[in-house]
């Protein structure tokens, strides 16, 4: 009996973890609503992102968001390594962690796993949008163009600092390619 006990409290803790450990949105961060799927979709530039893995080296990138028969989204993710002198490429696909009036999805580029993917700003044209990750480490600046006026990047910069980004290592990418 006492190893019945023993074990359900294993299970319990660790369903504890890992439904703590599936956090889709950083702690203090609000995913816009309204939102339109359909006004979001298309071409966006990276302004500036957090560095990370899949994107280290990477310039002149690109995000290209269109819809999938399934009603998903479909990503591709583009960039040119200028060390390798070539462009890379990654597809992706991002559904929606609940309603799809909330822009808080989750995105895949290796199978099952899937991360967080919150639009936490957006102009009302769709024409500029701060994105964060499912944690501090994943901050993102878009437009759909390759600059971004002054006034909405001190913004979107603010709103990132009072949720705890250190903007101070944000990536500012060129476009030139």
């Amino acid at each position: 009996m006492k190893t019945g006990k023993t074990i359900s409290i294993m299970l319990l803790a660790l369903t504890g973890i890992l439904f703590s450990s599936c956090a889709t949105i950083p702690k203090g961060a609000v995913a816009v609503t309204p939102f339109n799927k359909a006004e979001y979709l298309g071409k966006w530039y990276e302004i500036a992102r957090l560095d990370f893995k899949f994107e280290r080296g990477l310039n002149n990138t690109t995000a290209q968001y269109s819809l999938n028969d399934d009603g998903t989204i479909r990503v591709v993710n583009r960039g040119y390594a200028y060390a390798d002198d070539k462009w890379k490429e990654a597809e992706a696909k991002a559904k929606f962690v609940g309603d799809e009036n909330v822009a808080m999805l989750k995105v895949s580029f290796f199978g099952p796993f899937y991360s967080g993917y919150n639009v936490i700003a957006l102009d009302e044209d769709y024409q500029y949008a701060l994105v964060a990750g499912k944690n501090l480490k994943y901050l993102w600046i878009l437009a759909r163009e390759t600059t971004i006026p002054d006034d909405v990047r001190e913004r979107y910069l603010q709103i990132a600092r009072e949720i705890g980004f250190d903007t101070s290592a944000l990536i500012w990418v060129e476009h030139n390619r």
